[in-house]
């Protein structure tokens, strides 16, 4: 094939590119340094104020958390799922893929109706005889990183089945044949051909989570503002160029995070495999 054709071939994702990502970036960037006329006053703002930084901060702690949450518990659950038949294979990734198809708001809404003073958890407790009078449960950090790990949890054991099935289980038999028990075939074997994928899932999630706005709005307190929040805040002000400042430095801070969870997932896959852990 010509050097010319193999152009052409990659002229439409090139034009997607640049319409869809490039260029908001560039008039996002824009419209933080000119207001109307060139300044950094915006994100001298940010750096200066210890709230900011603290809210930057949190999102960072608790987009991460979400993440480790969801590889620890969706890992094992897709590991479960793979050694199934393939019918129940399919039925249980349809339960998994339901609640994808409702809206995250409705999800929210639902983790208030769970979680509230008369939900269905306080009236579990007062049902047992473990409380006297209903919990404080909503507008805590505990409810939005419960809502946030439900919501994001099925796309981390799809993206972790998804490398499961890859992984061509006669090199376990083979391992076993060798002599490795099977956690040694498990942790040897398997654990490494797998973890790509992984590793790619945590940062998928790391990357939704940095977003997030709707759960820590409606189940968080002050206590639990994210950046995306401080975004929709000053839009609502028509404080155009700060909240421009604020989605670059969201930009920049989910870019330079995902750079260093893949730098770290490639030392850690070097290390399992070498058999470090």
């Amino acid at each position: 094939m010509k050097f010319r054709q193999i152009l052409w071939l990659f002229l439409p994702a090139t034009l997607l590119l640049v319409a869809f990502i490039a260029a908001p970036s560039f008039d996002l960037f824009r419209a933080s340094v000119f207001d109307p006329d060139f300044t950094t006053e915006h994100f001298e703002r940010l750096i200066n104020r210890s709230v900011y930084l603290d809210v930057m901060w949190r999102t960072i702690r608790v987009s991460l958390t979400v993440a480790v949450l969801c590889t620890l518990i969706g890992y094992p659950v897709a590991f479960f799922i793979n050694l199934q038949p393939r019918r129940r294979q399919t039925l249980l990734l349809f339960l998994i893929l339901i609640p994808m198809w409702m809206s995250i708001l409705i999800r929210t809404y639902a983790w208030i109706v769970i979680l509230g003073r008369d939900g269905l958890v306080n009236q579990m407790l007062a049902m047992l005889g473990l409380a006297t009078e209903p919990m404080q449960m909503l507008y805590t950090s505990g409810a939005v990183l419960a809502a946030m790990v439900q919501i994001l949890l099925p796309i981390q054991i799809l993206t972790c089945y998804a490398a499961m099935t890859e992984i061509d289980f006669d090199l376990i038999r083979a391992a076993r044949v060798l002599g490795a028990r099977p956690r040694q075939a498990l942790a040897r074997v398997f654990l490494p051909l797998s973890l790509d994928g992984t590793l790619t899932g945590l940062v998928i999630v790391f990357m939704l989570s940095m977003g997030f706005f709707i759960t820590p709005a409606l189940l968080g307190g002050r206590q639990d503002t994210m950046i995306a929040n401080l975004i929709e805040f000053q839009v609502q002000r028509l404080n155009w160029s700060f909240a421009a400042a604020l989605g670059v430095v969201l930009l920049v801070l989910t870019v330079g995070m995902i750079v260093a969870l893949r730098g770290a997932g490639k030392l850690l896959a070097r290390r399992v495999l070498k058999g470090g852990l």
